[in-house]
C-alpha cells in the first residue's frame, strides 16, 4: 500500500469529511501541526513524561480537524483547492493525472519526507537549529506540494475527465 493511502485509510476518509476538510479553515489549521508536534516533542524538557499530553492533543487535532468544521459555501479558494488537488492525487490511479503534476508532487512529497531526518535529529539530540531546520523546509516543502494541488485541482477541473 502506498504510504499517502494508508495515511488517508488511517484518517477515516469518507467523501463528507473531505468535504468538510475543503474547508479553508480546516486547511489553515493544519499548517502548524508540525511545527506545534515538534514543540510538544521538544517540551519533555520542560515537563518531562507531561510533555506526551500536548503530544496526545497534537495527535487528537490531527484526526479531528478534517471533521471540526462545516462545508464550505464555496470551494474557489485556494485552500480548498489544495484539498481537492489531494483527493485527485490520491486518486491517480484510478483517474490519471498529468504526467508533470505527478512528478512535481512526488519530488516535493520525497522532499518533505526528507526534511524530517533533521527535524527528527534536532528532536533526539535537542539541537534546536537543526529542530527547526528541518521543521521549516518540511512546511515549506508541504506548501508547495499544496500549491501544486491547487493547479492539478484547476487542471483536472477544466478537463473533460474533471
Amino acid at each position: 500500500m502506498r504510504i499517502d493511502k494508508a495515511i488517508e485509510s488511517s484518517m477515516m476518509m469518507d467523501d463528507a469529511i473531505w468535504a468538510r476538510h475543503a474547508n479553508p479553515w480546516s486547511f489553515w489549521t493544519r499548517v502548524p501541526i508540525l511545527v506545534l508536534f515538534a514543540l510538544a516533542v521538544w517540551s519533555r524538557v520542560w515537563i518531562g513524561w507531561w510533555c506526551l499530553v500536548p503530544i496526545g492533543l497534537v495527535i487528537v487535532w490531527t484526526l479531528v480537524n478534517p471533521r471540526a468544521f462545516p462545508r464550505p459555501a464555496r470551494t474557489d479558494n485556494w485552500a480548498s483547492q489544495v484539498v481537492l488537488g489531494e483527493r485527485y492525487w490520491l486518486a491517480r490511479k484510478a483517474t490519471p493525472i498529468p504526467a508533470q503534476h505527478a512528478k512535481a508532487a512526488m519530488i516535493l512529497s520525497v522532499l518533505s519526507g526528507i526534511s524530517i531526518i533533521p527535524l527528527a535529529y534536532g528532536l533526539w539530540v535537542l539541537d534546536p537549529w537543526a529542530a527547526f531546520a528541518g521543521a521549516m523546509l518540511s512546511s515549506v516543502f508541504k506548501l508547495w506540494f499544496g500549491d501544486r494541488m491547487a493547479w492539478l485541482s484547476a487542471d483536472m477541473q477544466g478537463s473533460p475527465e474533471g
